[in-house]
């Protein structure tokens, strides 16, 4: 019984410690640690098990400055050693907002793995107003939607006391019966 409470104690922890990190250092991230955060981004639940995310792994400077200028956020995509550009894939459609909410499950899936690496990671969305830009200068066919865009990398600094808030659970919950 204790080891239950302890393996819970820390998916709770993990969970609520998560933060989005916008700010980090120039260490380059390996191959496997990227895999890694992939590779629970694949695990998502999706419609008919479609899996109709795809990933684009960008780490070249260059290519990273070109994205970055699609973006108010332009900062954050040039400083992150690595960013992950999200996109559905069209002609795996299942239920567009069944697949959408798919591909939001297999972002959250890596933002915590990010975090379970002691790695940093924030998704961003501003960006998906210059989707189709972003998709002619990664050269992908056009059947490939963005969906979000996660930097990731090595804090920059450790966020220990900032205080996040949640609405109370009593303000979210509609009915229980």
């Amino acid at each position: 019984m204790n080891s239950e409470k302890n393996w819970l104690n820390q998916q709770q922890q993990l969970i609520y410690e998560r933060r989005s990190i916008r700010h980090f250092d120039n260490r380059p991230l390996t191959k496997e640690l990227l895999d890694t955060i992939l590779d629970a981004g694949r695990w998502a639940p999706s419609g008919l098990n479609n899996q109709p995310w795809r990933f684009a792994v960008i780490e070249d400077p260059k290519l990273k400055l070109k994205l970055s200028e699609l973006t108010k956020y332009h900062r954050i995509i040039e400083e992150a050693p690595a960013i992950i550009c999200v996109f559905l894939d069209n002609k795996s459609l299942y239920h567009r907002e069944k697949d959408i909410q798919g591909i939001g499950a297999a972002l959250q899936n890596m933002l915590l793995m990010a975090h379970s690496l002691g790695l940093g990671a924030v998704w961003l969305g501003e960006i998906l107003k210059n989707g189709d830009q972003a998709c002619k200068i990664l050269e992908l066919e056009p059947r490939y939607e963005l969906m979000a865009v996660i930097a990731t990398g090595y804090p920059a600094s450790e966020l220990k006391n900032k205080k996040i808030s949640r609405k109370p659970l009593e303000e979210l919950i509609l009915l229980r019966r």
